[in-house]
C-alpha cells in the first residue's frame, strides 16, 4: 500500500470516529523504520518478525537481532533497548569481529524486553551451542514426527518445508540444489533423498540446517 493510500485511510478513520463518537480524534504516525541497506524493519524473506512466541520462536527472534547489519547496531540499541547511552556509544564504536559482541548484547536486551530475561539467556546459549560448539541447543525450533512416518521415509523437500526452513517444496528444492541444505551438519545434494529413522542421531533427533544461520530439529514421537 502506497503512502498516499495510508494517509487516506488514517484520515477517513479519524473522520469516521469523529462522526460516530462525536469527539475530536487524532491520528498518530511515525516514520517507516528501515535498515541501513534500505530494507523495511521486521520483514524478511520468510515474512514478518513476530513478537509472540506462537508465531516466532524465541531463538529465531534472538537471531533476528543478532544478524543486524553492522551499520545498524547503534541505531537499534537506541531504539529497541534500555541500555545507558554511554554503553551504547561504547558498543557501536567496536569494529571488526568485536562488533559481533555488540550484536549479541543487542539481541540479549531486545529479546529480554519482549520474551523475558530467562528466555533471552536460553536463546543465546542455544546459539552459542549451535554455532560455536557445533551442537544443537534445546531452544532450536523443532517439530514432532511420528516414528512410523520416519520409518517409511519422508522426502527431504517435504521435511524441510514442514520444519519451517523453506516456504514451499520448490524453495526447498532450490536450497538443496544450491548446496545450502544439511542434515546433521552434512550437506545434501539429492532432491530425491529421504529422511528416516536412520538419520536420528545419538541425542534422539535429526538436525536440519538451511545455510549457516537457520536450523530446526525433527524429533520422532
Amino acid at each position: 500500500m502506497g503512502g498516499s493510500d495510508q494517509w487516506g485511510n488514517i484520515i477517513n478513520g479519524v473522520e469516521l470516529g469523529r462522526r460516530v463518537a462525536d469527539k475530536h480524534l487524532f491520528g498518530l504516525t511515525t516514520p517507516l523504520l528501515t535498515t541501513a541497506s534500505g530494507a523495511k524493519m521486521g520483514k524478511t524473506a520468510d515474512g514478518a518478525v513476530w513478537l509472540n512466541e506462537g508465531s516466532l520462536s524465541t531463538y529465531d527472534y534472538w537471531q533476528y537481532w543478532r544478524n543486524t547489519e553492522d551499520a545498524d547496531v547503534g541505531k537499534f540499541l537506541r531504539l529497541f533497548t534500555e541500555l545507558p547511552i554511554a554503553e551504547i556509544e561504547r558498543l557501536e564504536a567496536l569494529e571488526g569481529a568485536e562488533i559481533n559482541e555488540a550484536k549479541k548484547v543487542l539481541a540479549d536486551a531486545a529479546t529480554a524486553l519482549c520474551r523475558g530475561p530467562e528466555a533471552a539467556l536460553q536463546a543465546r546459549a542455544t546459539a552459542e551451542t549451535t554455532f560455536e560448539q557445533g551442537g544443537a541447543g534445546d531452544s532450536l525450533p523443532s517439530i514432532d514426527v511420528a516414528r512410523a512416518e520416519l520409518e517409511a521415509g519422508i522426502g527431504v523437500l517435504n521435511i524441510f518445508t514442514r520444519a519451517g526452513l523453506s516456504a514451499s517444496n520448490g524453495e526447498a528444492r532450490r536450497l538443496v540444489q544450491g548446496g545450502g541444505a544439511k542434515i546433521n551438519d552434512q550437506a545434501i545434494s539429492d532432491v530425491h533423498a529421504t529422511v528416516s529413522l536412520s538419520n536420528v542421531n545419538a541425542e534422539g533427533f535429526i538436525k536440519l540446517s538451511s545455510g549457516k544461520k537457520r536450523h530446526a530439529l525433527v524429533r520422532p514421537v
